[in-house]
């Protein structure tokens, strides 16, 4: 927090000395819009209201427009120039004057009264004006108004941005009181679309903008959460539920075997992550699915590209906004485990059906006085807590506009001991000045610094989640302090009932209780420290040519620096089981020796890009032309060392100088770089509003390529014809909106190894041996992609629909070919030759209703895509995974496995079912396989293809509503036709070994007719040690992701409050899935035991100053 407050100070005290004027600086690009639309787009940029008589302006004259940076005064000559329209402009108030006379003012009356919508909310900023005159004034924060001089006769005309006017004589009245009602919804759009903006009528390619309302809901540490549920055909998944883990993006689809992230925009620089950014200071996010939108950055696009825009300061009095929460969180959805007296049980049984000759051990323990009771999931769980506090300041003159924002967000996580703990400092300014009336610079820096306690959380070494599953309920989480073994520094249990290191003479129980790992000792000796400075941001500079200023020339270096340190002591703790070199001898089993890895890094990317925009309108004619040029230089590199065997492990001596010297003894570094070079064009072409078509075209140079295949071209074309401006729909008033889209283009994929392209040598002795073959016609991988689409808005858009079709096929997938042996012990060499198709629907819905007391909002998507394998290498006909198999025909990573179905129940089902098997060790009880060639035998001929772990479908659902100062809103997000190998079920109900169980076992087979859905338990193979179809699982869910209910209040008026926001909100409140593993969001292929996503409760608070 110290961090925080000098960093908001420093910028603070930047900016105090700046001088505020009270004239209005306004960009607008317009093009064939009515006269009251650009008042509109003016009201929204500055803070002045109009007043004027319909009776004598024309609202509906079509004008373009194409400022940039101008006065209100020069906006305003722009806006009315020959039209016969004079103004004036007092205070806030520009009164307009129309060519015939107007009512003489005359002391008459007084009028007074007040303004609301329907609701009954007032409406501060409403003109009120004498008709035919420019004599008026604005309603106050309480929508109450009084004018005087108001003649008994005259009309009053009251109007306001996005409701209908109205005109109500004043018939000698003094108190008129008013409620406006609302305009259509659906202002059109301008929205940032590769390095121009375009208005979102004349869009002709899949753009999906965000809205950043519904997002600005989500109380989550990283942007992308805020992403879930958001556009149809966007996937977010968080791979586990641990603070700081990676989020996983996918825009329609896996398209090939590779990099599958999209590219980041963030004001204008590119990047491949999104963590560091602080969604509280997100102003837009546009999503570009297809390659009419995404072509024009070419070689990174082809997993689609995200444009998202920080927020920057307005011209104005200067704004002070605190926005503060905090949360507890708990685990939830968990398993139901045996407790002691269930697994004894269980355990007795296996021990019986395995076939042993002997006295039944578990039976004789039956009752042992030294078991314990563990629930081990609820002794490794707690509650977790986050909180968050932002501070923003803005404001700005005519010449100046700033902000500057401070963040800090903490995370502790649900696992015990706090080592999953997560940490962020943000520190933004932007800053955009003008120099003259047509040269403006600007700067955009963030700077932020992201600190993670990394423990495994996927199931990977060590696994405290998988451990939590696994160990038996009869040990205990402590030792007693009068073992033998206890130590204050290392109080855990860890061998099963642990005596001397001496296993052959009764030194622990393994045998019976199996080696697992005591899940709390593991999440306590934790100690991996991550951590990422980063400095990322822009300058730019923009110069206006041409009288009317519609040729711009813009050009913007941009910095993306990072610094990591990762940092993980692994300090000797467990139980001495006798093992270990020589030297270890007498010490713990787990992390035996003690030792420290320790890497340091440096990643440097640099961009320059120059663009030569035009923005021109002529008659019915518009263009929209662009030409630039971009270069993108990295370069990254690493130091790395480790050393084992501290003598003293306490935290002021993990550094690497006090570790041993003697042995395991190593050093690393590395470095790299690649470059790309760019030019680019695009041109957008509108015919009176109707016909739209637009091209882009970029040709990118990339270093990851040979000389000759370096330069990739990647062009694309688009049009749209909007039916709703045609004048045959015109007697169809309910239809608002009507444009059909269609386009086709080509995307590219250079996110690829930096040298793949290149022959390897490594050092073998006093040799230099090739360890793998380069290949210099290496090539791009290409993502061809067709889209089309229908866009319509109804009853004045306030039902808006959007549909979409795409096909995007992936050719040169990059693959690994591996050489015949007699050329040498080879890497495989990278080829191109894979080839991958998505298809799928995308339908958006938008449902709003501003006019009564109770307002709402709905916004829903839905979207299938299909995935399939189209081509691989001939040398490479499937690509074989531990459970799964890439293969023509089927999808990315398709499970692959025996296929289930059903129980053996006696003999005689047997020899039926295996008639050509001889002696089969199979007995009932265990499982049966379907033979698929009907051979009379299983065996690997009998493999089939048992899932696809691509998700078919996608959805989320956004309702939003207000009544007076409440608000309420709810998100739900779903997939559906989704598979995932659960492999923690497999290990823990399935395996012949003596681990716990979840009470589903207690429904295993146990005799003919029992179940034929679970297999007999048993320690001997029952058919579970093979890859199936029974761990292959309906992932599919629909979850809560988050309600939020809040209550504002405005205009206070008290120790420089202008509004309060009190809100509380839960996050994954609930979840409705088959699946049984612990989330069924993780997107890894193998659930080896996720670390869940947590149920979260918040409370917090805006004030704005």
């Amino acid at each position: 927090m110290r961090l925080t407050f000098i960093f908001l100070l420093t910028g603070l005290l930047q900016v105090t000395a700046s001088s505020f004027g009270q004239n209005t600086k306004l960009n607008l690009e317009l093009q064939n819009v009515a006269v009251r639309e650009a008042m509109q787009a003016i009201e929204t940029q500055s803070k002045y209201r109009f007043a004027y008589s319909s009776e004598f302006i024309d609202l509906d004259r079509k004008v373009d427009l194409s400022l940039r940076n101008q006065s209100i005064d020069n906006t305003l000559k722009s806006l009315f120039d020959g039209s016969g329209i004079t103004y004036e402009i007092s205070d806030r108030l520009i009164m307009l004057y129309g060519k015939t006379d107007r009512l003489n003012a005359q002391q008459n009356v007084t009028v007074t009264g007040r303004v609301t919508d329907a609701s009954g909310e007032p409406l501060p900023g409403v003109t009120v004006a004498i008709k035919g005159t420019v004599q008026g004034t604005i309603t106050d924060q309480n929508g109450n108004y009084s004018l005087n001089n108001v003649p008994g006769d005259a009309t009053l005309v009251f109007s306001f941005v996005g409701m209908r006017a109205q005109e109500l004589p004043v018939a000698g009245k003094t108190v008129i009181n008013v409620v406006l009602e609302e305009e259509m919804v659906g202002v059109d759009e301008v929205i940032v679309v590769g390095y121009s903006v375009q208005k979102k009528s004349t869009l002709t390619g899949a753009v999906s903008p965000v809205n950043v309302d519904d997002m600005s809901k989500r109380r989550v540490a990283d942007l992308s959460q805020a992403l879930q549920g958001q556009v149809a055909g966007v996937q977010v998944s968080q791979s586990t539920g641990a603070p700081g883990d990676e989020i996983n993006i996918r825009i329609r689809g896996e398209g090939t075997i590779g990099n599958n992230n999209p590219l980041y925009i963030v004001d204008g620089v590119p990047t491949r992550e999104l963590s560091f950014l602080n969604p509280a200071d997100i102003q837009s996010m546009t999503v570009l699915k297809d390659a009419s939108a995404a072509a024009i950055y070419g070689s990174r696009a082809s997993a689609g590209v995200i444009i998202i825009t920080t927020k920057s300061g307005v011209e104005g009095r200067s704004v002070f906004d605190v926005n503060y929460y905090r949360g507890v969180q708990n685990a939830v959805n968990l398993p139901n485990m045996l407790n002691t007296a269930q697994y004894v049980n269980v355990v007795e049984k296996a021990w019986n059906n395995a076939g042993y000759s002997g006295t039944n051990p578990y039976t004789a323990d039956k009752g042992r006085a030294d078991f314990a009771n563990t629930d081990w999931l609820d002794e490794v769980f707690e509650p977790g807590y986050s909180q968050n506090i932002q501070l923003t300041a803005s404001g700005g003159n005519e010449k100046l506009q700033y902000l500057i924002s401070a963040g800090y967000f903490d995370q502790d996580g649900i696992v015990v001991f706090d080592n999953d703990k997560y940490q962020r400092y943000n520190f933004r300014t932007n800053i955009n000045a003008d120099l003259t009336d047509r040269i403006k610079i600007g700067t955009n820096l963030q700077l932020s610094y992201a600190a993670q306690d990394k423990l495994s959380s996927k199931g990977d070494a060590p696994g405290i989640i998988r451990h939590a599953l696994l160990r038996p309920p009869v040990l205990s989480v402590y030792k007693d302090p009068s073992d033998p073994s206890y130590s204050e520094s290392d109080p855990f249990t860890d061998l099963p009932f642990y005596l001397h290191n001496n296993r052959d003479n009764g030194g622990w129980e393994s045998d019976k209780y199996e080696w697992t790992q005591n899940p709390v000792a593991l999440a306590y000796f934790t100690d991996d420290k991550r951590s990422n400075f980063k400095t990322f941001g822009n300058l730019y500079g923009e110069v206006y040519f041409l009288k009317d200023k519609s040729l711009k020339f813009r050009t913007s270096v941009g910095i993306d620096l990072n610094f990591t340190h990762n940092k993980a002591f692994y300090r000797n703790f467990g139980d001495d089981d006798g093992g270990g070199s020589e030297v270890d001898k007498g010490t713990g089993r787990q992390n035996r020796p003690n030792g420290l890895n320790e890497d340091r890094g440096e990643v440097l990317t640099v961009s320059w890009n120059n663009t030569l925009n035009l923005n021109k309108t002529i008659g019915k004619h518009a263009i929209n032309a662009l030409v630039g040029s971009e270069f993108i230089t990295n370069y990254a590199s690493s130091i790395n060392a480790s050393r084992r065997r501290y003598e003293y492990d306490t935290e002021k001596f993990r550094y690497i100088d006090f570790g041993s010297t003697e042995q395991d003894l190593w050093n690393g570094g590395s470095g790299s770089e690649w470059a790309l070079l760019s030019f680019f064009a695009s041109a957008t072409y509108v015919y009176d509003s109707k016909y739209m078509l637009t091209a882009n075209f970029r040709a990118d140079a990339s270093s990851r390529f040979a000389e000759d295949n370096q330069w990739g071209y990647f062009p694309s074309v688009s049009a749209g014809w909007k039916l709703s401006e045609e004048n045959f729909m015109a007697q169809y008033d309910w239809l608002s909106d009507l444009k059909l889209r269609a386009s086709v283009g080509q995307l590219g994929n250079q996110e690829i190894d930096n040298y793949a392209y290149l022959t390897l040598i490594k050092k073998d002795g006093d040799k230099y041996l090739i360890s793998r073959y380069g290949n210099s016609d290496l090539k791009w991988e290409t993502t061809m992609q067709y889209n089309y689409g229908v866009d319509a808005g109804f009853f004045r858009n306030k039902l808006y629909l959007s549909v979409d079709y795409f096909q995007k096929n992936t050719t040169d997938i990059l693959l690994p070919i591996s050489l015949p042996k007699i050329v040498g012990d080879v890497q495989p060499t990278i080829v191109n030759a894979g080839e991958v198709s998505n298809k799928g629907l995308e339908f958006g819905v938008t449902l709003r209703n501003s006019e009564r007391a109770f307002k709402y909002s709905v916004n829903a998507n839905f979207s299938t895509v299909r995935n399939k394998v189209e081509k691989l290498h001939p040398n490479l006909p499937s690509m074989v995974g531990q459970v799964t198999r890439t293969e023509v025909g089927q999808p990315l990573n398709a499970y692959y496995g025996y296929v289930f179905e059903g129980i053996y129940q006696n003999n005689a089902e047997i020899e039926e079912h295996l008639f050509e098997t001889a002696n089969p060790t199979v007995v009932p009880g265990d499982i049966r396989f379907k033979d698929l060639n009907a051979d009379g035998k299983i065996d690997d001929n009998d493999r089939d293809f048992i899932g696809d772990p691509n998700p078919e479908i996608l959805y989320g659902l956004n309702l939003s509503g207000s009544y007076k100062r409440f608000d309420l809103s709810f998100l739900f997000q779903g997939i559906g036709q989704v598979d995932r190998y659960n492999d923690s079920k497999k290990i823990v109900d399935y395996d012949t070994r003596p681990f716990n169980y979840t009470t589903g076992i207690l429904g295993s087979w146990d005799g003919e007719g029992s179940t034929n859905s679970r297999p007999r338990v048993s320690f001997t193979d029952n058919g579970s040690s093979k890859i199936s179809s029974i761990y292959v699982e309906d992932a599919s869910f629909l979850r809560l992701k988050n309600v939020e209910l809040g209550y504002s209040w405005s205009n206070i008026r008290k120790f420089g409050l202008k509004n309060i926001r009190l809100y509380v909100s839960a996050q994954n409140v609930f979840t409705i899935t088959d699946y049984s593993g612990l989330d069924p969001e993780s997107t890894d292929l193998m659930d080896m035991g996720t670390y869940p996503q947590s149920r979260s409760f918040i409370g917090g608070v805006n004030l704005s100053f």
